[in-house]
């Protein structure tokens, strides 16, 4: 199954947003007009924001956001609160689930999946935690951190949103919410484990190449 990639410059929430529901509607009115439909992978960085899906508490926002140095925005996407910024990888997939023959929880477990065996590349393990979705180092003990956040709003099978892959990010953001409302958990980064800044672009050719694994 062929789908198109692409690659943006680092983009506030509200345009990204205006750009993939673009892709988002154009799917939906394909499939309501029983046309094929297509498939768009978009990957970007955001400028600093917090997002909060339909079913988050807004309580999970510590401080006010003035005093954050970041936006704010309300989503129709799943999950709870989080964090998007520089040096984040933002991978948006504008699927038509039904393509590929899986499930909506096939589907996250695929997008889950792409993020461990990225990560495997670089030595760490990554993990999944039953009820959390996202993807997880030291799932099973105090120390389970989350590297990678998964949100979707998935609508007569066409996808959207997706997942936030923290490589880069400065985690400090971090401190002033309660990340995906779990308050018993942290965020880590590629960089906080490796102990280094990571080439950005080169993660994310390592990332594109898992998604064409697994979604082909």
């Amino acid at each position: 199954m062929s789908y198109t990639i692409i690659t943006l410059e680092p983009t506030n929430y509200l345009d990204a947003l205006t750009f993939q529901e673009n892709f988002f509607n154009a799917q939906l009115e394909k499939k309501a007009n029983s046309e094929e439909t297509e498939n768009t992978l978009i990957l970007l960085q955001h400028t600093p924001v917090y997002t909060l899906g339909k079913s988050g508490d807004i309580c999970n926002l510590k401080v006010p956001i003035e005093e954050t140095g970041a936006e704010f925005y309300q989503t129709k996407r799943g999950g709870d609160i989080t964090f998007h910024g520089p040096g984040q990888l933002v991978v948006y997939p504008i699927f038509d689930i039904e393509n590929f023959g899986i499930s909506v929880r096939e589907y996250v477990a695929k997008l889950e999946q792409c993020v461990i065996e990225c990560i495997a590349e670089y030595g760490l393990k990554g993990e999944r935690i039953e009820d959390a979705s996202g993807v997880w180092l030291d799932a099973g003990n105090k120390k389970a951190r989350k590297i990678c956040a998964v949100g979707l709003k998935v609508s007569r099978g066409i996808s959207m949103h997706g997942l936030a892959f923290n490589i880069n990010t400065d985690l400090s953001y971090f401190d002033h919410i309660v990340p995906c409302g779990l308050d018993d958990k942290s965020v880590t980064s590629l960089e906080k484990e490796l102990g280094k800044k990571l080439d950005f672009f080169e993660v994310q050719k390592k990332l594109i190449a898992q998604f064409e694994k697994h979604f082909c």
